[in-house]
């Protein structure tokens, strides 16, 4: 495990950890958090090169560790816990795709991705869960996705994946509420990100044109649904999904 922890962070508000927290909606909800006057760490897989970048630009210290491993993320939470505190909010945002139809998915593609996007929460909230408890508050936001609730093809395992964090959440969410943790999802639509700004450019015309409002997310735009649930003023709102897809999925 690594980190690089810049100075320039003296924040005295509660402290909150974002998974994949230097790149895309991870990056912008680390500094919509920040701005907004939390102690943030952001969790990185292996990109040290543009973890350091973005904990120079904004000097939010970055850790890394992989979140499909319970053992990292427990030693990942207590070094976070011990540069700034005990972690009040934590983002899970960490996930990866792998694509393929199922016909021709192989096991280990599968596999790393509900290693990653599911177990990574288990794990995540497993190192947290208990201190969040001792100290009677905790918020947890999960980053599923329009795909975990609609579906999509060539998506079988990402899919799942965000339907069972959905799942998750609710659960979680019943366990904790006596202790005033809320557990709540959020379920993003088409953003404009690295992982969508790699499709191919007929691919992407045709998703712009099935969203109603004619335009992708921001990374912003779903931060603010991330500092909507982690705020006290949200402390009634738990076991919810919050989707953010400008209308293309209505529940």
């Amino acid at each position: 495990m690594e980190t690089d922890a810049p100075s320039g962070q003296g924040l005295t508000g509660r402290v909150a950890l974002v998974t994949g927290g230097t790149s895309g909606i991870g990056a912008a909800t680390a500094e919509a958090l920040l701005a907004a006057g939390y102690r943030v760490a952001a969790n990185y897989g292996s990109n040290k090169q543009a973890a350091q970048a973005f904990a120079a630009r904004t000097g939010i210290p970055v850790f890394a560790w992989n979140v499909a491993d319970l053992a990292a993320c427990e030693a990942g939470v207590a070094q976070v816990q011990a540069a700034l505190g005990p972690v009040a909010v934590l983002v899970n945002n960490a996930g990866i795709t792998r694509d393929a139809m199922l016909h021709k998915m192989t096991a280990g593609q599968w596999r790393e991705v509900l290693d990653v996007n599911l177990g990574g929460c288990f794990s995540m909230c497993r190192a947290v869960i208990e201190g969040m408890r001792e100290r009677r508050f905790g918020r947890i936001i999960n980053m599923s996705s329009i795909n975990g609730l609609a579906g999509q093809a060539g998506q079988a395992n990402y899919a799942a994946t965000k339907a069972g964090l959905i799942g998750f959440t609710k659960s979680l969410a019943l366990e904790g509420a006596s202790c005033n943790i809320t557990v709540n999802a959020i379920a993003p639509g088409y953003t404009d990100t690295a992982m969508v700004s790699a499709v191919r450019p007929e691919v992407l015309e045709n998703i712009l044109k099935s969203v109603p409002m004619g335009r992708l997310a921001t990374p912003a735009e779903i931060a603010r649904g991330v500092l909507f649930l982690a705020a006290d003023e949200a402390g009634f709102i738990t076991g919810i999904t919050l989707s953010i897809n400008g209308g293309k999925y209505m529940t």
